[in-house]
């Protein structure tokens, strides 16, 4: 006998295998609700349970737990269930930024009383019931005053910042005293540099010629002591020291008390050169004796300065292209290298502020291609407040002789660390080109240019500049204190251009031992002027 079930369970059939029954097939009344429809209301409640558990969890979290009926429950998990929330802390929002926009534009009240802390904002606040729109108010008058405070503090650190690098401290001045003192009571301070028997090579373009002018005594046995130090074949260096005729005793006297053999030192006043008359550099005497030229570098300079309408950042450029130094001819001395040395063919012009780590005497096999300046460019490199000059950012090009002959987009480059081939400098009118632009600007009452001797000699060696790797030349590391560290090791020269020289307080602590390493402190007359202690 078999028993056979249908699979929408509605018959039963029964059968035998004996041949003397015959089947019998048996229907099922059908039942109310198919046993495929209860299957699936299984499934969608299976599925749909689990949310409604984790929602029902969330509202108890947000409160629910308080209701004490089930029609509480319903009010609060209804408009959940169907999609709808309470919008009222949205329309809250709203409400305050309509506020806030509103107070933006209205006019601070004379005379309103501001707290001087968020503390007290908040004790006012409680005290006199502020409504939203006179807290705003008074927060946003907070906010400005405090955004006015600051910026003047700015300014303030930016001003005394000038006045500090534009002063001499103490221990150089003293350093120079006692120097120029020692001139003139020690013969030995005396002695001529170099020797009589070693003064062919000072003009001998064998050797390898560097140049140096400054009045800065300390900074200067730096340079020195660094290129010496540094160099494969210092047998083969030559420095000629320029400076100005007081300083010039005291010069003389630290390089002829302190050698730095094998290599020769010459130092000389600009009143010891010949060609420097009043009849060869015109222009710069007129800069300085110019009454408007010297009131604007050592005047007041605050006045006629809108601080309202330039940013810190400007206000220290300004500052700093009205230091006293852009008006010394021992700053414009670069531009006549020519006639200062006409025996030699090729020279490395160096800033004072800049120390030497490496070895400098491959610059004399760089190819120039009869290019006159090898100089580092700065409108391209990782450092983007030093190397992102322009032309734009020394000229001003709402003049129309500066529109007219200059692009703003032109890549410039740096003074510091210079190669110049004299010898095809001296077939180029670059010495004429320079002095009529000054000519120019000092007609306008600079309204050109206002930084120094950088911009007159963008112009006046326009298409004499070839450029040479940036390794060779690093500059900033006297304008921000963020600067790369490893950079700074890997680099021929780095350069302390900008207010924060090493020899200064300050001057930046973390970058002054690449400086500073260079010092003899051993030295008598470092120790009795206590430089930099």
């Amino acid at each position: 006998m078999q028993l056979h079930i249908s699979p929408s369970m509605r018959s039963l059939t029964i059968s035998s295998s004996n041949e003397f029954f015959d089947s019998m097939k048996i229907k099922v009344a059908p039942p109310l609700i198919s046993y495929r429809t209860l299957f699936h209301t299984i499934l969608i409640l299976a599925f749909l349970l689990p949310f409604v558990f984790i929602l029902t969890a969330l509202v108890t979290l947000e409160g629910v737990n308080k209701c004490s009926s089930i029609d509480c429950l319903g009010r609060r998990l209804g408009p959940r269930l169907l999609g709808r929330v309470d919008d009222s802390e949205q329309r809250l929002v709203r409400d305050f930024y309509k506020i806030l926009n509103e107070v933006s534009t209205q006019e601070i009240p004379d005379g309103l009383k501001l707290p001087n802390s968020f503390r007290q904002l908040v004790s006012d606040m409680k005290n006199n019931h502020y409504d939203a729109k006179t807290f705003s108010l008074v927060l946003r008058a907070m906010i400005e005053k405090f955004e006015r405070d600051m910026r003047e503090s700015k300014f303030a650190e930016l001003m005394n910042k000038h006045f500090a690098a534009s002063s001499i401290p103490k221990g150089i001045h003293c350093l120079s005293l006692r120097l120029t003192d020692e001139y003139s009571s020690n013969a030995h301070a005396r002695r001529q540099l170099p020797s009589p028997e070693r003064l062919p090579v000072l003009s001998d373009n064998a050797y390898h010629h560097f140049v140096l002018a400054t009045d800065n005594i300390l900074a200067a046995s730096v340079v020195v002591s660094s290129a010496v130090q540094s160099s494969s074949k210092p047998e083969k260096i030559v420095f000629h020291v320029i400076t100005d005729k007081k300083t010039y005793a005291g010069m003389h006297s630290w390089f002829a008390l302190n050698s730095v053999a094998p290599a020769i030192v010459e130092v000389k006043s600009v009143h010891q050169f010949d060609w420097l008359t009043r009849e060869n550099v015109p222009v710069l005497e007129a800069v300085e004796t110019h009454h408007g030229i010297r009131n604007y570098y050592h005047g007041n300079h605050i006045a006629g300065a809108n601080l309202s309408e330039t940013t810190p950042r400007k206000f220290a450029s300004k500052l700093q292209s009205r230091s006293p130094k852009y008006i010394s001819l021992l700053n414009h001395l670069r531009i006549y290298l020519p006639e200062l040395f006409p025996n030699l063919d090729k020279v490395v012009f160096l800033d004072d502020d800049i120390v030497i780590q490496r070895d400098l005497s491959p610059l004399w096999d760089i190819d120039l291609h009869g290019k006159v300046n090898g100089a580092v460019e700065t409108c391209r490199g990782e450092d983007e407040w030093v190397m992102s000059k322009r032309l734009r950012n020394y000229f001003n090009f709402s003049h129309p002789l500066i529109a007219k002959h200059l692009d703003p987009e032109e890549c410039a480059w740096a003074y510091g660390m210079n190669i110049f081939d004299l010898r095809t400098w001296r077939k180029t009118d670059i010495r004429e080109t320079y002095h009529s632009w000054l000519k120019a600007n000092l007609k306008s009452n600079l309204t050109m240019w206002k930084l120094g001797t950088l911009p007159p000699a963008l112009i006046a060696f326009k298409g004499h500049v070839q450029a040479i790797d940036s390794s060779w030349h690093m500059l900033g590391l006297g304008y921000q204190s963020n600067t790369n560290i490893e950079n700074v090791k890997k680099a021929a020269v780095i350069h302390y251009n900008g207010q924060s020289k090493p020899w200064l307080e300050i001057g930046f602590e973390h970058l002054r031992p690449f400086w500073t390493k260079y010092l003899n402190y051993s030295n008598d007359f470092i120790r009795s002027c206590h430089i930099l202690e």
